[in-house]
């Protein structure tokens, strides 16, 4: 919205080890078309040319980026259907309110992804995680218009007012149309939230906007986080959307529910319980290269990649499946 995005990208030190992932349901249909169509986008000509033309394979996840020229529409239908659940471990250190951070583990099919970079002309500029796989776009993505609707389908993102926003499968979740409210898909909502909120009470007034579709994939619920280090869980419970705030220097996530739930009963997920054990242990203050080795601890068979935010700092640091790290700056409004 205000600026166009640098990406500065460096090769780091740290190495992870690879996964591999027997499933693949999430991979495009057979017979999918080499173009698609798109439904987002709402660019000129010479803005989808300059959109496509900025698509670079960086990594053998297969990792791409790519920068979006142009204004979409975040409010079109798409053909994407998540079709299994998520794992998926999140959380935020927010014990040094001067450097929060966000942190999260995405553990999914072995499907290509992309960085991509938006700066709509009535939203704020963001960076955000997408599973190319949701698009029908296969291993070989160049040229295909289908890539135009990569904004509808963030998984993870941080926005230039440092508010940072991720899912994670819950199997329990229900949400209950309300009238009077326009639906919305539960992966879709992370764009809604990224182009439009710049703290966490207008990321909970955007989900309270909307009736979330749970009926293409798995039940979801949600973790965000902003500049002052606030943060809160957004659930569906009994039809209900519950949100449960950040109460201290740190807050976790995984695939069990937490609004309402007790500490103890929360530990008894593994995943959770790493995480929580890492946060007491230092008071919620992680820098970056902390909180990778905590996403290091949690991660599992299936994870696609690791991302850090600095909610402040505009700092993007990303590790896929193969160890292969890049970082990213956005320039905090």
């Amino acid at each position: 919205m205000r600026r166009t995005l640098p990406a500065a990208t460096v090769a780091l030190l740290l190495a992870l080890t690879s996964c591999s992932v027997p499933r693949s349901s999430g991979n495009p249909p057979p017979g999918a078309a080499p173009t698609g169509t798109p439904t987002a986008s709402r660019q000129d000509a010479a803005q989808v040319r300059q959109t496509l033309a900025s698509l670079r394979r960086v990594d053998d996840l297969p990792l791409y980026e790519m920068t979006y020229v142009g204004r979409y529409d975040a409010t079109v239908g798409t053909d994407a259907s998540p079709a299994s659940p998520f794992g998926c471990s999140l959380f935020v250190a927010a014990g040094d309110r001067h450097r929060p951070l966000f942190a999260r583990n995405f553990d999914w099919d072995a499907n290509p992804a992309m960085v991509l970079r938006t700066d709509p002309p009535q939203g704020y500029a963001s960076i955000s995680l997408v599973d190319l796989s949701y698009l029908g776009v296969g291993d070989d993505p160049a040229g295909d218009q289908r890539l135009l609707n990569a904004p509808l389908l963030p998984f993870d993102g941080m926005n230039e007012r440092g508010l940072a926003v991720g899912l994670a499968a819950d199997d329990g979740a229900r949400a209950e149309p309300r009238p009077g409210r326009p639906t919305v898909g539960s992966v879709r909502i992370l764009r809604l939230v990224l182009d439009r909120a710049a703290t966490v009470d207008e990321a909970v007034a955007v989900f309270t906007a909307h009736n979330l579709d749970f009926s293409g994939g798995p039940a979801l619920h949600y973790l965000v986080a902003d500049a002052t280090g606030a943060s809160a869980v957004v659930e569906f419970v009994d039809g209900e959307m519950r949100v449960e705030r950040g109460r201290g220097s740190w807050q976790a996530l995984t695939n069990v529910p937490v609004a309402g739930i007790a500490e103890s009963r929360r530990r008894e997920d593994r995943r959770y319980d790493l995480i929580a054990r890492a946060m007491t242990e230092t008071g919620g203050v992680l820098d970056a290269a902390a909180a990778h080795r905590v996403l290091t601890a949690v991660r599992q068979a299936h994870t696609r990649w690791s991302v850090t935010y600095g909610l402040r700092s505009g700092e993007v640091r990303l590790v896929t499946a193969g160890g292969a790290q890049r970082r990213y700056e956005l320039p905090m409004g």
